[in-house]
């Protein structure tokens, strides 16, 4: 049983209003690089004095230009066929506001406000903002009225549409610091190094029960831990578990396991919490505090096995705690070990004050000792029985 929140992934709002206003004009001007063919275009409005113009953009025009005026399609020089030369470029108005919100009658306004007398094609119009139904039917009315052939209002809804597109993530990157391609490269090494952990602790690490240390790769203090700090996680950063092997989330050991009981309807259920069969056989770091501890353990031990060989072999279970190591918290794996501990050490991040290494879920595993006939039980507290004595020091 495993308890735990599930995580979400998202990706927060563009701030356009957080670019200064040039700044914000470039960043339109980069998107209409691929938009049209163009011969120019131009910064107008860096200047300052803009005639309406914060960029423009000419269009060339190409194709085909009609039959001669003379009425035939012939390939002939002479005549009347018309050459690239005799077609005027098509002339853009880009218009950028760098604004919160533009109700309809302002976006009017700004049209109402152009620049009269130029032969003008097409309009664009980009707002850091998003725009209600109301503003773009008035930006489409006005637009005709103004004889615009084609016209397009990007909100900030469209502009960040641009923006995540695979073609424009260098234009993320270079305006908000966010890149798609970068963050799928450095999600593609991770999986890799997650893969190579993996495979590294099943190649290893293939006895089920077998002791490995736990170790902060940061903490020269190894092998010798301070003796002034009572706390464990204070006074050394490494510690000796069971390692249980390898799943979808990490790498798990041993954090507890106690002699247990499952009733037949498989909910009513106890454990002996006064004895703890996870300490490893060979501790060097094993304090004399630590040495009475498992005296009274051991005698815990006795007295709880006595219970559990009375019950009847079909109720007869373990309680145990798993903790779970993330594969990216590993830095590696010396299967060799030392001097001081010769089991597998494993190499890891710095320790979280509280929880060490680890996830902040533990995977808890209640079964009948049955091998084919084993029955799992939910550990809800709510369904617990008493069938072996309580630990007093740790409350009711």
């Amino acid at each position: 049983m495993v308890t735990k929140s599930i995580p979400t992934k998202t990706t927060g709002p563009l701030h356009f209003e957080d670019l200064e206003p040039r700044r914000f004009e470039d960043l339109v001007r980069r998107l209409l690089y691929d938009f049209r063919q163009w011969r120019e275009l131009e910064a107008t409005g860096r200047t300052g004095s803009d005639e309406g113009f914060d960029a423009r953009g000419n269009e060339a025009v190409q194709g085909d230009f009609g039959d001669g005026i003379d009425g035939d399609d012939d390939d002939d020089d002479g005549g009347g066929n018309r050459t690239d030369s005799d077609v005027k470029d098509r002339v853009w108005l880009i218009q950028c506001k760098r604004e919160k919100s533009i109700p309809p009658k302002k976006l009017a306004a700004y049209l109402d406000a152009l620049p009269r007398g130029q032969q003008l094609y097409g309009i664009i119009f980009a707002a850091a903002c998003d725009f209600s139904k109301a503003a773009r039917d008035a930006f489409r009315t006005r637009a005709q009225e103004r004889g615009f052939q084609e016209a397009y209002l990007w909100g900030k809804g469209e502009l960040e549409d641009m923006l995540y597109q695979p073609k424009n993530d260098d234009v993320l990157f270079t305006f908000f610091g966010v890149s798609k391609r970068i963050r799928q490269r450095s999600l593609s090494a991770e999986v890799r190094r997650k893969l190579v952990v993996k495979r590294k602790a099943q190649r290893l690490l293939q006895s089920f029960g077998l002791e490995v240390l736990v170790r902060d790769a940061s903490d020269d203090r190894y092998p010798y831990a301070d003796e002034t700090q009572r706390e464990k996680l204070r006074a050394r950063r490494w510690c000796i578990y069971r390692y249980e092997g390898c799943h979808h989330d990490g790498l798990h050991v041993l954090r507890h396991r106690h002699l247990a009981f499952i009733d037949d309807d498989s909910v009513a259920w106890d454990f002996a919490e006064c004895m703890d069969d996870s300490a490893p056989h060979k501790n060097p770091w094993r304090t004399e505090d630590d040495e009475k501890l498992m005296d009274q353990v051991a005698a815990a031990r006795a007295n709880a096995m006595t219970i559990w060989d009375a019950l009847p072999e079909k109720n007869r279970a373990w309680f145990e705690e798993y903790l779970v190591l993330p594969y990216e918290s590993v830095i590696d794996i010396d299967d060799k070990g030392d001097e001081w501990f010769e089991g597998p050490h494993i190499y890891v991040g710095e320790f979280d004050p509280v929880r060490g290494p680890f996830r902040d879920y533990r995977r808890v595993r209640l079964c009948t000792i049955g091998q084919w006939s084993a029955r799992h039980a939910e550990a809800n507290p709510e369904a617990r029985v008493k069938k072996f004595p309580r630990d007093e020091a740790l409350g009711p």
